[in-house]
């Protein structure tokens, strides 16, 4: 049942052939099973997965037929569960029950999806990789020696093996596209603004989104459907209609334009994954397609400007975690400034720490014009490039990550390094606008990723295009060895 898609477990569910008890189970125990090797999750909710799937099962007999109703999920670790654990993956919020839910677990909860648990994650979502856990690394399921991206590693393993149907993770600067791609799913960034933010535990405010993972455009279709919404708590949030994902896929793709920048294909592209993106551009030629090349002059400004955004928001954010109210607590302090110090120092793993320190500097008074408002205006003109495209093309394409997944350990002495593995995806953030990576043409058995980018709140167009090509290939249905 493990390998079925969201709409083929609701169909078994209506008609009886399965119940979501017993579907919830069949997940457990494959979760039970290759957690250990995998790491994927750092919370399992046995207890009241099955008393949710029963509940469901109460409303399947009843004649409710939600897109949802009984599926199992899993929810990325950033996002608050009311009576759960919530750590963000970090010492300093180990100890924290989230005394609420998130905008996001309410409507999951609503429409009667089954949540299994909570998954890993780069501490308070900082890395490209999923090994700055304090909980530890995850393992990429199509060789455990790899990483499964970040930082929403936990949710892409957990999807691609097998141990959940779907989850959410969120973007911050590629962290649901980027795993996506290492470990060969569906993963959608939706517009900034329209999933709601409340009770997602912040990393950078202006830049953070959450988003389904899943194996196809449909189930992201059918996550989105539920995500997708305007939430008054939130004051970032969209005050937008919210289309009917599902109606639109399967549209004819004759006459789309696809953009093609030049700045993302050669260079430090790898070359196997410059033919597997080019392998992908030409089954869109022909369905009726047509590709444009166009440019994205500041393409090569997007992470050194992120990397002043992104820090100076969590140097502001994190600032809340002090030893006083919730979260870790040094033991013994001495006065309130040892409380402060050692609270954070030992609550902190290194690459909080790290961005922290990079943020604080760039908001400080001597330097504030020369980084974060420089950067800022930076981000201006990477919007500009991508409003000037979409006056040409309907959806602009490329790859994901300029690499498969790298080895665990291999880049975490190097942070520059590690940093250049957003540098396809981190200019969508800084934009606001939607973005998507879907499986393509493996290379030497590793998963590759395309990315797609869309015009502001043209979600449900991003959807169908990467629909169609997964419903003219086969790449999105492939699976790790030993996970079958």
């Amino acid at each position: 049942m493990h390998n079925k898609t969201i709409s083929e477990l609701a169909l078994g569910l209506r008609v009886g052939d399965f119940t979501s008890v017993e579907l919830t189970r069949s997940y457990l125990d494959r979760v039970s099973k290759f957690n250990n090797e995998l790491n994927s999750y750092i919370t399992v909710c046995e207890e009241s997965a099955l008393q949710s799937a029963e509940i469901a099962d109460r409303r399947i007999r009843a004649g409710e037929a939600e897109p949802l109703l009984g599926i199992p999920i899993a929810h990325k670790d950033i996002f608050c569960t009311e009576g759960v654990k919530t750590s963000c993956g970090s010492k300093m919020l180990d100890n924290f029950i989230a005394p609420y839910d998130a905008h996001v677990v309410s409507l999951f909860n609503q429409s009667g999806a089954v949540m299994l648990g909570k998954t890993n994650m780069d501490e308070f979502a900082m890395g490209s990789s999923n090994e700055n856990s304090y909980y530890g690394p995850v393992h990429n399921p199509w060789k455990l020696e790899a990483v499964p991206g970040g930082s929403s590693g936990g949710s892409a393993s957990a999807v691609a093996a097998g141990l959940c149907v779907a989850a959410t993770g969120t973007d911050t600067g590629g962290s649901i596209r980027q795993p996506a791609a290492f470990c060969g799913i569906t993963g959608l960034k939706p517009t900034y603004g329209r999933v709601s933010r409340y009770g997602m535990i912040a990393f950078a405010s202006s830049l953070d989104q959450g988003g389904p993972m899943t194996r196809t455009a449909e189930d992201a279709a059918a996550m989105l459907q539920v995500m997708a919404g305007f939430d008054p708590r939130d004051s970032t949030s969209a005050d937008q209609p919210v289309p009917d994902y599902m109606a639109g896929l399967g549209n004819d793709l004759s006459g789309l334009r696809i953009g093609v920048p030049k700045e993302y294909l050669g260079g430090g592209l790898d070359a196997d994954i410059e033919a597997s993106i080019q392998l992908a551009l030409a089954e869109y030629t022909r369905m009726g397609a047509e590709l444009v090349e166009i440019s994205l002059p500041n393409t090569q400004l997007g992470v050194p400007t992120y990397y002043v955004v992104a820090p100076a928001e969590c140097s502001s954010n994190l600032s809340r975690f002090d030893g006083v109210r919730y979260g870790y607590r040094c033991s013994d302090p001495k006065d309130l400034e040892d409380l402060y110090k050692r609270s954070r120092g030992e609550g902190f793993g290194p690459e909080v720490k790290r961005r922290i320190m990079i943020g604080t500097y760039a908001l400080s008074a001597g330097y504030y014009d020369a980084y974060y408002l420089k950067a800022q205006k930076i981000r201006h003109l990477i919007s500009d490039d991508f409003r000037e495209a979409f006056k040409k093309v309907d959806v602009i394409m490329g790859p994901t990550a300029p690499s498969t997944a790298f080895g665990i350990g291999e880049k975490s002495d190097d942070p520059v390094t590690m940093y250049l593995s957003d540098i396809y995806t981190i200019a969508v953030n800084l934009a606001g606008l939607p973005g998507m990576s879907i499986p393509v043409k493996p290379v030497g058995g590793m998963p590759v990723g395309l990315q797609l980018i869309g015009n502001y709140f043209e979600e449900a167009k991003l959807l169908n295009v990467a629909h169609r090509l997964q419903q003219e290939t086969d790449w999105h249905s492939a699976t790790p060895a030993g996970f079958e």
